[in-house]
């Protein structure tokens, strides 16, 4: 593969995600839609010429062209921006460049590098991200090529494996059993615990069943406010959750602070707050949110994320066939991708010789008279230049595309040819 030596080789990420940083603090980073355009124009006043800003819940990362250096001061210009220390969360962070960066952003765009692989909602965030700067003249000829190819593996990813179908299929069991739980959603109340989007989707995916309402409670009042006018609900602080805790229903659990946010007593309160009403709780929080004892209380139907696996797909195999498949078409488009910018590259040398070859065809031209001669040996030199340049071009492409001395082919083929000084040729008999 020739990444490597592709133009997009100074493609870049640099951020925070859900593999090596805390959730608090990458809420604490976060940045709304609304808030991008500034920070992006102060990213072009900082000379950085093409770059987008992917928050999400599981990720807050800058993908961009440029070197590392260049990433980490926008990185840190980034965290001072929300009020942190740059030194402070250096530990937390992650740095990719070259054909790792490239991979990386055809795994996030196909959804397979999120806490729930094959969420939906992740491709429709990186369009949003892309669209946000791409109307302020963020993007150019490093990002532009790099998301249209991660947008195609994507594709495949989605129409090509089963992984597609997987958060829908969780989405329709989580369904499915709130109506067996509490019958008519339309009289349901949902409280969604935490920000993150696969309970926001499972949360949409309920209302659209007809459930009746939702609070969201987040662990930021300006998160939460933004999930909760998506859903076209409320939203509470968590101060509030012993209150909010006995109106619901439905919980969705999300929070992800790596400690039960939800106790057996807590619970078990609410549900003497209810009068025994039964209560539907999905944890989607690894690990849980919801103290697994939860379910041996009367009345408690408690759900955790393998459970609802387990009750939409036909076992865990299914899942791991799935997301083995769609590795391998990520590596098959990256594939692509390396030997078409690579190709791409060997476009100038190519034109270049084209020309030397056109510039001696036309001077033999020159010295002939016009008539019908001249015509025909102008149609028979055509036709000549392009076949000697044939094997010569078909064999730079072929380098390019299979990584293997192009550079040294190109220097000798402009030593020969492009570089030889302004000496005229001699004319031989």
């Amino acid at each position: 593969m020739a990444v490597s030596r592709a133009h997009p080789g100074h493609f870049t990420v640099a951020g925070f995600n859900h593999r090596g940083c805390p959730v608090a603090l990458r809420e604490q980073i976060y940045v709304e839609d609304v808030e991008q355009p500034e920070m992006l124009a102060r990213f072009r006043e900082a000379g950085v010429a093409e770059i987008l800003i992917l928050s999400t819940c599981d990720r807050v990362e800058l993908w961009m062209a440029g070197d590392e250096a260049t990433a980490l001061a926008a990185l840190d210009q980034l965290v001072a921006a929300a009020g942190l220390d740059p030194a402070v969360l250096a530990g937390y962070r992650h740095l990719i460049t070259g054909e790792a960066a490239l991979r990386h952003a055809f795994a996030v765009a196909a959804s397979l590098e999120s806490q729930v692989i094959g969420e939906p909602q992740v491709l429709g965030q990186v369009k949003a991200a892309h669209r946000l700067a791409r109307d302020i003249g963020m993007v150019g000829p490093v990002l532009e090529p790099v998301l249209q190819a991660a947008y195609q593996a994507a594709k495949r990813v989605r129409t090509e494996t089963a992984i597609g179908e997987r958060p829908v299929s969780l989405a329709a069991a989580a369904c499915q059993l709130a109506r067996d739980v509490q019958g008519d959603l339309s009289r349901c109340a949902a409280l969604l615990l935490g920000t993150g989007e696969m309970g926001e989707f499972l949360t949409a995916q309920l209302l659209a069943a007809g459930l009746g309402r939702v609070t969201v409670i987040g662990r930021t009042a300006r998160r939460a406010e933004a999930v909760a006018r998506r859903l076209g609900g409320h939203f509470a602080t968590l101060e509030e959750l012993p209150q909010a805790l006995p109106a619901a229903d439905i919980v969705v659990a999300c929070h992800g602070e790596g400690r039960y946010t939800l106790s057996a007593d807590s619970v078990e309160g609410a549900l003497r707050q209810r009068k025994r009403r039964p209560v539907f709780l999905i944890d989607l929080a690894v690990p849980g949110d919801i103290e697994p004892s939860v379910n041996r209380l009367d009345d408690a139907f408690l759900y955790d994320l393998g459970e609802l696996e387990q009750v939409a797909l036909d076992g865990r195999s299914r899942r791991e066939s799935a997301s083995g498949a769609a590795w391998a078409l990520v590596e098959a488009e990256l594939a692509a991708f390396g030997r078409h910018e690579a190709e791409r590259e060997a476009v100038p040398a190519l034109t270049a010789l084209r020309g030397v070859f056109e510039t001696a065809r036309q001077t033999v031209l020159d010295d002939l008279p016009e008539g019908e001669e001249r015509a025909a040996i102008d149609r028979a030199t055509r036709l000549l230049v392009n076949r000697l340049l044939h094997r010569p071009s078909a064999g730079l492409r072929r380098l390019a595309a299979e990584g293997r001395d192009q550079a040294a082919a190109e220097a000798l083929l402009r030593r020969l040819f492009l570089d030889a000084g302004d000496e005229e040729p001699k004319d031989e008999e």
